[in-house]
């Protein structure tokens, strides 16, 4: 059945933890119908206004601004202007939503939502939300009452929600990566990354920033002569702000006992979906859309959630699939010191491995991005 034409207000950003999903969603709408019309709204210099327009979508920027946790005084300065710019954001979302006349808004979570949805609701706009993590944010929490929908992507999450308004959605992730890679997609990741298909291999993501905990833990490994390393293989995401950083502690190891020819690292890695097929475990931080895609493409993980996000979702990520045997959890304070002998005990262990691809498995809600538009397209008939 033919879906009408719908007119989109898509809300949020910040980080790219909820822009994908966003973009996602909007890839799906116009799958759905490609005479849907989408616009974006998100936050004055963040990357969403960035991201969005190079993902082909148009987009408007409210000056809405965040609170920052560390008191320094220029984040002081930034508190006192907040109140002012939430106002001036609020008008300028109702201004937007006047002359783009919306069926429906989706909001994606991060403060740049909250006017727009705020706008939206008082105007008599259906409106849902979706909340990627599993210790809802601040926005969406506040959101909640005045939404129609709330898609969510952890189970309990009734703890903050009105449990009549919760559609277990999962989060939109991308479609390269919503499947598990086949034995010619890894074949393929071999080829494109010069591994040796004979040896095991530890896929190593601390997002497109990089992480100082994992990089810290692998340089550790290193230094100490990659104990138990001989037939294992990593790629290393090391990230663009820490590359000179890793650049100069490999080249300070050079001509030494390492083989660095089983150590690829880079800044960032393009082709995740082979670099998932090459992988036999893949260490990450536990944020949301990572979670959610690794579930879909079924690889054993071990997570070290950041201790340097709003409250501390992503332990709460990582302990929902550590509750159900689907993946292993190792404290960001203790992984410079057992992040490596763990995943390297792991890759011993077949059985224990086969275990937490299976149940990593059953967690993937592998078509996210269209229950949110079935729910979307069934608010705007109601």
């Amino acid at each position: 059945m033919e879906k009408k034409a719908l007119r989109i207000i898509i809300s949020g950003g910040g980080t790219g933890g909820h822009i994908f999903p966003a973009v996602s969603i909007a890839d799906k709408m116009m799958e759905i119908n490609p005479e849907n019309e989408i616009l974006f709204v998100g936050a004055e210099g963040k990357m969403e206004m960035e991201r969005v327009p190079a993902a082909g979508y148009k987009i408007i920027g409210l000056p809405i601004t965040g609170l920052q946790r560390q008191k320094t005084l220029k984040n002081l300065i930034n508190a006192i202007k907040v109140p002012f710019k939430v106002v001036c954001s609020v008008i300028k979302a109702k201004r937007v939503i006047r002359e783009f006349k919306p069926d429906i808004a989706i909001g994606v979570g991060g403060y740049a939502s909250a006017p727009l949805l705020y706008a939206a609701t008082a105007m008599g706009i259906p409106a849902l939300i979706q909340e990627q993590n599993g210790f809802a944010g601040l926005t969406n929490k506040k959101l909640a009452d005045k939404v129609q929908k709330i898609c969510v992507a952890y189970e309990g999450m009734e703890k903050f929600f009105p449990a009549d308004k919760i559609v277990m959605s999962g989060n939109p992730i991308r479609k390269d990566v919503s499947t598990p890679p086949t034995a010619a997609m890894r074949k393929e990741a071999m080829e494109f990354y010069h591994l040796d298909p004979a040896k095991k291999h530890i896929l190593i993501v601390g997002g497109s920033l990089g992480s100082g905990t994992l990089n810290d833990a692998v340089k550790r490994w290193i230094s100490a002569g990659c104990p138990g390393g001989e037939e294992v293989e990593l790629l290393w995401q090391c990230g663009k702000r820490y590359l000179d950083d890793v650049d100069a502690f490999m080249n300070s190891k050079s001509g030494g006992e390492v083989d660095f020819s089983s150590i690829k690292y880079s800044a960032f890695i393009s082709r995740m979906d082979l670099a998932y097929a090459a992988a036999d475990i893949v260490i990450s931080r536990s944020g949301a859309s990572t979670v959610s895609e690794l579930c879909a493409v079924e690889k054993p993980a071990i997570f070290v959630p950041s201790p340097n996000v709003a409250e501390d979702h992503q332990t709460h990520n990582a302990m929902a699939l550590v509750r159900k045997d689907a993946a292993v959890l190792v404290r960001d304070a203790e992984a410079p010191e057992k992040l490596m002998p763990t995943a390297l005990e792991l890759l011993e262990n077949r059985a224990r491995l086969e275990a937490l691809r299976i149940n990593i498995g059953k967690l993937a809600l592998r078509d996210a991005a269209g229950v949110i538009c079935r729910e979307a397209y069934e608010l705007v008939s109601k």
